[in-house]
């Protein structure tokens, strides 16, 4: 027989969990893929944060068919479309999708804005186009806005200004391509080097054994994710020290 105090006990214990997945359901998470991606490769992300009780926004843009500057726009706005009304925002991005991020902040806000997390931004641009970008096919299969990603200076992530809202970078250090790992400072991801990923005034930094292509399907950095979204900072036990302590 369920006692009178057991059934209080029960009925306030589902009220709590009702109240955290509410407060979670409250927050939407907009997901842009990177260069020459599609919103295929965020779906276990998308996944995995549903799970987690969050709205998601898995935007589709056409990456290769427009230089940074138009896709910013039409990227960031959709998935703040789809992600209305929200109590919070955050974005979890790959790759190319960091810059469009960052890009929009520079003369937008968003006043729903939460926590932003990207995966292997080329955050100070990437040796890779500098090499490459000449190679013919080059611009066939990375459009006008992947030679945008470069280090020289026609580079759009280095004229960007410093972050000012609340970001946590993962980059990975595993290659998944030896021939372009030449081009770049090592450790890599096989077209971002760990030091480029980095971007003044994020808050945290996090380096995980993850290839470019694949870093976002990772379980340990979906659930990283996670965390930095409920926190603001990555999982590191009781360790607390500044990103730039952490190099």
């Amino acid at each position: 027989m369920i006692t009178a105090a057991r059934a209080t006990l029960v009925v306030t214990l589902l009220a709590a969990f009702a109240s955290a997945g509410a407060r979670c359901a409250e927050d939407c998470v907009v997901l842009l893929h990177g260069l020459a991606r599609t919103a295929k490769a965020m779906q276990p992300m998308a996944e995995y944060l549903e799970k987690q009780g969050y709205r998601v926004a898995t935007t589709d843009y056409p990456s290769r068919e427009a230089p940074i500057e138009e896709l910013a726009p039409d990227a960031v706005e959709r998935g703040l479309k789809a992600c209305r009304p929200a109590k919070r925002i955050h974005f979890v991005t790959h790759s190319m999708g960091g810059i469009l991020v960052r890009f929009y902040l520079q003369d937008h806000t968003i006043p729903e804005l939460g926590h932003v997390v990207m995966l292997a931004p080329p955050n100070q641009g990437s040796e890779v186009v500098d090499r490459f970008g000449a190679v013919p096919g080059f611009g066939l299969l990375n459009g006008p806005a992947g030679k945008q990603l470069g280090t020289d200076e026609n580079s759009v992530p280095r004229a960007l200004q410093a972050v000012n809202f609340s970001v946590g970078v993962i980059a990975g250090n595993k290659t998944f391509n030896p021939l372009l790992s030449q081009a770049l400072p090592n450790p890599d991801d096989g077209k971002v080097s760990v030091e480029a990923a980095r971007v003044e005034g994020m808050r945290d930094f996090l380096v995980v054994p993850h290839s470019h292509p694949f870093i976002m399907r990772a379980t340990e950095v979906m659930r990283q994710t996670v965390f930095f979204l409920r926190s603001g900072r990555f999982d590191r036990g009781d360790e607390a020290q500044s990103p730039d302590e952490r190099r």
